[in-house]
C-alpha cells in the first residue's frame, strides 16, 4: 500500500527565517494514488499582521485569523496524519521550509527531504520548458480550477492531487494498479488474497481439436520412443 498526502500551506509572505508564518495547513490522503475522503485542514493564527500582498493571495485577514489555533496547539494531530506518509507538494522547497520552521519552533524535528516529492520539479522534467505552474498544468489536462479565485490551501492540494495523477500517468495509472491487483478489496479496504477469480464463464468453452487431430497428435508421440519427455502427456 502506498500512502501519500497531497498538500499545500499559506502563509504571510516568503521568507520563514524572516519572520513570515503559516496560516493555512491542507492535506488530500491518497491510496495507491486514489483519494480516499480523508483529509486535514486548518488555519493558524500566525502571531503577526497580515501583509496586504499575502492578503491579495489568499484573502485571510488578520481579524479571521486571530481566534484560530496557533501551530503549537496542532502540531501533534498534524504529525499524526502525516505519519510515514510521502508528502506531495507542488514547488516543495517553499511549503516544507514553512513547515519545518514551525516544527522547529514547538521543539520537533524537521520532516526529512526523503519524505516529499516535488511535483513541480517533475513536472519540469516531464513538460521541459513549458510553463509548469499549478494553473498551467490544470489547462494541459483539462481539470477544472475554476473554484481557484484565491489561494486555498485544501483546495489546492485537492487539484494538485489531479495534477499529480496525471503527471505520473493518469487514469493509465490507475489501470495499471487494477492489473496488479490479483486479489478482492474487503470491506476494510484489505485486499483479500484468498477471493477467487473476479469473473468465471458458467460453462467451459469447447475443445477446438478434432478427433482426427488428436490421433494425428498421438501417433506423432508415439513415434518419439519409449523415453520421449512427450509420452507423459498422450494419454489427455
Amino acid at each position: 500500500m502506498t500512502r501519500e498526502i497531497s498538500f499545500d500551506t499559506e502563509t504571510t509572505g516568503l521568507n520563514p527565517r524572516g519572520g513570515d508564518r503559516l496560516v493555512e495547513i491542507g492535506g488530500v490522503e491518497l491510496i495507491n494514488h486514489v483519494p480516499t475522503g480523508r483529509s486535514y485542514h486548518v488555519y493558524l493564527n500566525p502571531e503577526r499582521d497580515m501583509p496586504i500582498e499575502a492578503f491579495n493571495v489568499h484573502g485571510l485577514s488578520e481579524e479571521f485569523l486571530a481566534d484560530k489555533p496557533l501551530f503549537a496547539d496542532v502540531a501533534e494531530e498534524f504529525l499524526e496524519f502525516v505519519g510515514d506518509g510521502l508528502l506531495v507538494i507542488h514547488n516543495a522547497s517553499f511549503d516544507m521550509g514553512f513547515i519545518n520552521m514551525e516544527l522547529e519552533r514547538v521543539g520537533r524535528p524537521p520532516i526529512a527531504n526523503e519524505q516529499v516529492l516535488d511535483t513541480l520539479a517533475l513536472a519540469r522534467r516531464k513538460h521541459p520548458g513549458s510553463p509548469a505552474s499549478l494553473d498551467a498544468l490544470c489547462s494541459r489536462y483539462g481539470i477544472d480550477n475554476s473554484r481557484r479565485t484565491k489561494h486555498g490551501a485544501l483546495l489546492d492540494a485537492e487539484i494538485l492531487a489531479e495534477v499529480y495523477l496525471e503527471l505520473i500517468g493518469g487514469k493509465q495509472a490507475g489501470l495499471a494498479l487494477m492489473a496488479e491487483d490479483d486479489g478482492a478489496v474487503g470491506g476494510d479496504g484489505t485486499q483479500d488474497r484468498a477471493a477467487g477469480p473476479a469473473l468465471q464463464r458458467p460453462q467451459p468453452l469447447p475443445a477446438r481439436l478434432t478427433e482426427a487431430a488428436l490421433e494425428q497428435h498421438k501417433a506423432f508421440i508415439a513415434g518419439m520412443g519409449e523415453k520421449a519427455l512427450w509420452r507423459g502427456y498422450d494419454a489427455e
